[in-house]
């Protein structure tokens, strides 16, 4: 009764907090805020509503706090031949975003020497919606992004590090904002046939209505892959939104998502199966691996004069049947497990940015507030076999809530510096309920971040940069109220929620000329805790503190109008924190990462782009003695139009690089083997593609 008492005051607390804010946010004088203090605080990504061209040429100098923000339009990624949509993410400079099974699964991603699974420390929100799941039954901040239509998809904004108050939960590495076009400068039809018996269609036409504008977008995708079990992707996608003014000038949109897929798998393969000609690269131990998922999502915005209004209603589940150790368990049956996951999600947001005066100094007072609340019917984890339940490991229903506010000041100390300080707070409420009593039970936390930066305008092209955050990302709750091992019977330890990360920054921004942009930046990140829930295992398993240093530089050149060339270089070195340095490498840390792009757009629209994308080399355990190789990948596209018509060409991996997308060390067994054996576990990159795409225009 003292936890649940404590409990209930600091929701009541937290309740008044965010009440007294949404207070300030709704009542404070609107006038007192000009169109241009809007634009000149709120995120760069809402600065520029127009369609962009390259949103990597727009001079960000005295826009933005980091050197590590950017914004990219449709155009900067358009133009990139891409084998998944989660490759969207690798506009992010720094970014990779791999697969090690099966085409509707969420990617694996890493970023600044972190190994990011499929999603914990980077963030994304789609139209105001965040779409990692938290408390997931396949892993903590879960990233399927396939639900996203890229064609649909007007501008990415990121920001890196823990330095932004509105950034939170998942966003230590980054975060990132998804906006969709509220209208399309034409409707068209578009079919991409491939290799692999890759089929992809995609249609999409906006209307204006008498109040507003109507966006519609569909998009089915079939495709085997080439691994000796097909993947037989069935992938289908809706995409609806209304725009309109409401009151004459205040904008407001709803929009409406449905997703669904259906899939084979063929998850890594062991070292010792390939090279004693058991398996080919492409093959498989078990068939029956894969899933199907489906998540429905219903957005609102509304935007009256300086305030930002966003709500969100989500459907999701997912059935996930995996196998990485093959008979290691199980010796008769197998290893195979599935993941279920069954929610609704509800949630919003509000944020306001208005001019105060600051002992004389031109401020601007970012403040904003969030809620969102998981309803998990359904988190079970099971043993089967071919898809068939053997047996129950966890059977659990949990309920998360999360609030928070955040405010953040800017002040223009002088015409070349400023300074902004911000603090975030957020605070968790869960109750887990448990087939085994043991592992049940309800608590709460809660976390303050500060939050400090400065910017200087060293001349007006060039701008140095200084940044300081805490910030964290959340662990699956089940964790916290955990007290019985549900594969083994044996009493375990409980772990914080919430875990604690620590960065800082300095970096600058160069616009030389029109057409030259440069950015590089130092940066250092520190990690309470890597990951501590294993869904795989239904338990936990603790790591060590971790921290991180590195540098990251990006350039973009327009030498002409008709010519880009895009870089980014990243270098990072990872290590556990108070261990011996013989045992403190971080497995899959990448210390090395570079993509490279040129693209050229004649005059009649003929478009040509190369990409070049190195996956450097990482140690698979904590002594190093054991590395993944690096990898390199080209792609390239050509596309030309004929009046409404366009056909291209793509053609992925252009040189058949024979890498690996993922590896891993660890103990498997396959059938006929008398004990588990050590070895490497790798899923290879896809082999040379191509793909001829048709588009008509209207």
């Amino acid at each position: 009764m003292a936890k649940d008492s404590k409990i209930m005051k600091e929701t009541k607390l937290w309740v008044f907090i965010l009440l007294s804010i949404f207070s300030a946010l709704v009542f404070a004088n609107p006038e007192e805020v000009t169109d241009t203090a809007i634009e000149s605080s709120i995120t760069s990504y809402e600065v520029f509503e127009e369609v962009l061209v390259w949103g990597r040429a727009i001079d960000l100098i005295g826009e933005v706090d980091a050197a590590s923000e950017g914004i990219v339009g449709y155009s900067d990624f358009s133009t990139r031949p891409m084998l998944r949509v989660g490759e969207l993410t690798e506009v992010v400079p720094g970014m990779i975003a791999t697969q090690h099974s099966g085409g509707g699964k969420a990617n694996q991603y890493f970023l600044r020497g972190i190994n990011l699974d499929h999603g914990t420390d980077f963030s994304v929100e789609f139209n105001g919606m965040p779409a990692n799941m938290r408390t997931h039954a396949h892993g903590q901040g879960y990233l399927d992004l396939n639900f996203i239509i890229p064609e649909l998809i007007e501008t990415i904004a990121y920001k890196k590090g823990t330095y932004h108050a509105d950034a939170g939960d998942f966003s230590a590495a980054a975060s990132t904002r998804f906006k969709s076009y509220e209208r399309l400068n034409n409707g068209f039809i578009k079919l991409t046939l491939g290799s692999e018996n890759h089929q992809r269609f995609v249609a999409a036409n906006s209307w204006k209505t008498a109040s507003g504008d109507l966006l519609l977008g569909m998009e089915v995708e079939f495709r085997d892959g080439p691994w000796e079990n097909p993947e037989d992707v069935r992938k289908f996608n809706l995409h609806s939104k209304y725009s309109t003014m409401l009151g004459g000038d205040e904008p407001a949109n709803v929009i409406l998502t449905a997703y669904t897929n259906s899939w084979q798998a063929t998850d890594q393969v062991p070292m010792r199966a390939i090279e004693s000609g058991a398996l080919g690269v492409f093959g498989f131990v078990d068939p029956s691996v894969g899933g199907e998922t489906r998540r429905v999502n219903l957005i609102g915005e509304w935007r009256p004069k300086s305030i930002v209004v966003n709500s969100y209603l989500s459907y999701y589940d997912l059935n996930l049947f995996g196998n990485g150790t093959y008979f290691l368990m199980n010796p008769i049956d197998g290893d195979q497990i599935e993941q279920e996951d069954q929610r609704t999600v509800v949630g919003g947001s509000i944020k306001k940015v208005q001019m105060i005066d600051l002992s004389g100094h031109k401020t601007a007072l970012n403040v904003g507030a969030d809620l969102r609340f998981d309803n998990i019917n359904k988190l079970n984890l099971f043993n089967t076999a071919s898809r068939q339940r053997l047996s129950v490991v966890r059977q659990d229903r949990v309920k998360e809530l999360s609030l928070a506010g955040y405010l953040n000041l800017e002040t223009q100390w002088t015409d070349r510096l400023r300074f902004n300080i911000g603090l975030r707070g957020d605070f968790y409420r869960w109750d887990v309920e448990a087939l085994r009593t043991g592992n049940s039970g309800s608590g709460s936390d809660s976390l303050l971040s500060p939050k400090l930066g400065m910017a200087y305008e060293f001349n007006d092209a060039v701008e140095i940069y200084v940044n300081y955050g805490r910030g964290f990302h959340s662990n699956d709750v089940r964790a916290a109220e955990l007290s019985v091992d549900p594969v083994s019977g044996d009493s375990a330890d409980p772990f914080d929620v919430i875990v604690k990360a620590l960065g800082y920054e300095v970096g600058f921004r160069a616009v030389l000329g029109e057409h030259l942009n440069f950015s590089a930046s130092l940066f250092f990140l520190e990690l309470d805790s890597e990951l501590v829930f294993v869904g795989d295992a239904g338990t936990t398993e603790p790591n060590d503190a971790s921290e991180r240093y590195g540098m990251e530089a990006t350039l973009f050149w327009q030498p002409i109008d008709t010519f880009t060339v895009d870089l980014s270089l990243a270098k990072t070195e990872a290590k556990f924190k108070d261990l011996p340095p013989d045992i403190n490498h971080i497995p899959d840390a990448h210390d090395s990462i570079a993509s490279a792009g040129i693209t050229y757009i004649s005059h009649n629209n003929l478009v040509a782009s190369v990409r070049v994308r190195y996956f450097g080399d990482a140690p698979l355990t904590e002594d190093g003695a054991v590395k993944k190789g690096a990898t390199t990948l080209v792609n390239a596209g050509l596309r030309n139009p004929f009046g409404n018509f366009e056909l291209g060409l793509e053609i992925l991996n252009l040189l058949d690089s024979d890498g690996n997308d993922i590896e891993y060390y660890y103990e498997s067994r396959l059938s006929g083997e008398a004990k588990g054996v050590g070895d490497l576990h790798f899923h290879p990159v896809e082999p040379r593609q191509i793909r001829f795409i048709a588009e008509y225009n209207f």
